[in-house]
């Protein structure tokens, strides 16, 4: 049975969306800020995720230690991640700690940015950068990305650098803050067991005091020209490439087409990529994907494999996408049942319906029960595939090697 979504928006523009379901053994809450690397500056480089850290280091009212605790006692299964477009907060609970959860969270959401927790957290922040940059494929997408989306903010860094984390100030985090965390550029998300009526109450006495202002974001949408690259690196024992070309934004109807056949050609398991590729085992990783963004967006194709075989495995790959009609009836179905099968397994947990419902409102301001979406995605022809890539044909690829010095 389809659980009605509840919407509301606070005085001070606070979107609240509340899917309350008695059936559920657990309870979601979230709060979504539509803000990330693309609203930086170059100078503010890594500053959303770096906050996004700060907001379990203390309020005016809790430690960084009683935030910890809290979430030890409430049992929370509590995180936060940072994209190229969003950050969110978020928790799952047993139904009688959600009352406390929304509390404690809701507190995170104005955080005091203590100077001294500032100095340590930006230590920690400093290592996961060089965490990651030791990870061949994210070092390569990273730069990827930067690449190709040039001058156009969907290609800002979400770490930062070394040098825009060492040199950000905590009153340039606090101006940042007070530019991107409106209530009116934020939603917060209840899903599963709670009770409607208390959350709804509990957020007006909680957030409603929130001072409101206008927050805006550009989203241009971006205009790839096909271009190759090499990096290199020491001590790589596997080459990867990725190939990048245009593809629908989150609010183009051509994604739900282009999502089944990114699936068709390049899903983990049973995709052309798959049978040609790692079946045979010619590549470690082959994979296509769709990834859309505020406005914009791009298709991926991504490889791993040992050095002498990366020539062989890019032209497979290629082959691949330039015949991108070239599947089967079965094909089609065999992926729309594995995006129906996802979506399902997902809609069934708070968890699931928490980021599905968050996510969706903060890119499309339209709430879709899971039973539309289904039939959505069951509904894509082989003609509606043909008509999204006359729009995105799989042709001008931008190529990115990372290879052994």
């Amino acid at each position: 049975m389809a659980h009605k979504v509840h919407k509301e928006v606070l005085p001070n523009g606070l979107t609240i969306l509340a899917e309350s379901n008695p059936a559920n053994v657990s309870a979601g809450i979230g709060f979504f800020v539509r803000t990330g690397a693309r609203d930086e500056s170059d100078r503010e480089s890594g500053v959303s995720h770096f906050l996004e850290h700060m907001m379990f280091k203390g309020t005016p009212t809790r430690s960084a230690l009683d935030i910890n605790l809290e979430l030890g006692n409430l049992g929370a299964q509590a995180n936060a991640f940072t994209s190229e477009e969003n950050t969110v907060y978020y928790a799952t609970v047993i139904p009688e700690k959600f009352k406390a959860m929304q509390e404690l969270l809701s507190d995170m959401m104005r955080p005091a940015l203590d100077p001294e927790e500032f100095s340590m957290e930006k230590k920690v922040i400093l290592e996961e950068i060089a965490l990651y940059r030791d990870r061949p494929h994210f070092y390569l997408f990273e730069r990827a990305f930067k690449d190709y989306f040039g001058a156009h903010p969907a290609g800002n860094s979400v770490l930062g650098s070394d040098e825009s984390i060492s040199a950000v100030t905590r009153d340039e985090m606090k101006a940042y803050f007070d530019r991107r965390y409106s209530p009116s550029n934020m939603v917060l998300v209840g899903s599963g067991n709670f009770s409607l009526d208390e959350f709804v109450a509990d957020a007006q006495k909680l957030c409603g005091s929130w001072e409101n202002f206008p927050v805006t974001r550009d989203v241009p949408r971006h205009h790839g020209s096909s271009t190759y690259k090499e990096y290199r690196r020491k001590t790589l024992s596997h080459s990867h490439a990725v190939l990048l070309a245009q593809g629908p934004g989150a609010q183009d109807d051509e994604r739900y087409a282009l999502s089944i056949l990114s699936n068709i050609l390049g899903d983990s398991s049973g995709s052309k990529m798959y049978w040609e590729l790692i079946d045979k085992g010619l590549a470690d990783s082959a994979s296509v994907d769709s990834d859309e963004r505020d406005g914009t967006g791009c298709l991926m194709v991504y490889v791993s494999t040992t050095p002498s075989k990366l020539d062989d495995v890019v032209k497979t790959a290629r082959s691949i996408v330039s015949s991108p009609l070239d599947f089967s009836d079965a094909d089609l179905e065999r992926a729309k049942a594995k995006i129906v099968s996802r979506i399902v397994l997902d809609g069934e947990l708070p968890m699931g319906r928490l980021m599905s419902l968050g996510m969706e409102w903060t890119y499309r301001k339209t709430i879709t029960p899971l039973s539309d979406i289904i039939s959505r995605v069951r509904s894509v022809s082989r003609s509606d595939i043909q008509r999204a890539l006359s729009q995105y044909p799989m042709t001008d690829w931008s190529e990115y090697r990372l290879l052994p010095e």
